[in-house]
C-alpha cells in the first residue's frame, strides 16, 4: 500500500532519542515503529497495551531500578534460582 500522509508529533529530544537508539538496536526506524504501532491500534480497536497510573510498590521499585539501588548480580541462573528460593 503506497504511502500517502504525514505524522506528526512533539516529543522530548531526549525522550526522542532514547526511542531511535532502541529501535535501531531492533533494525527500525520511527517511521516504522509508528507503524507498527498505528496497525496494533487498528487491530486492538484501542490502545494495544495497559495504561495504568502505578502503585506505591511498583513505583518505589521503577524508582530504585532507575537508580540501580538492591542490585544484584549472580554468577548462573542456578545461583538466582538458589537465592529466590525456587
Amino acid at each position: 500500500m503506497q504511502k500517502t500522509t504525514t505524522v506528526r508529533a512533539r516529543v522530548e529530544s531526549k525522550l526522542k532519542a532514547e526511542a531511535e537508539a532502541v529501535l535501531q538496536e531492533l533494525g527500525l526506524t520511527t517511521s516504522q515503529a509508528i507503524t507498527i504501532y498505528l496497525r496494533q491500534i487498528t487491530l486492538y480497536k484501542g490502545i494495544p497495551f495497559d495504561i495504568k497510573i502505578p502503585n506505591e510498590t511498583t513505583r518505589k521499585a521503577l524508582g530504585e531500578a532507575k537508580r540501580r539501588k538492591n542490585l544484584e548480580t549472580f554468577k548462573s541462573t542456578g545461583e538466582l534460582f538458589e537465592t529466590l528460593e525456587i
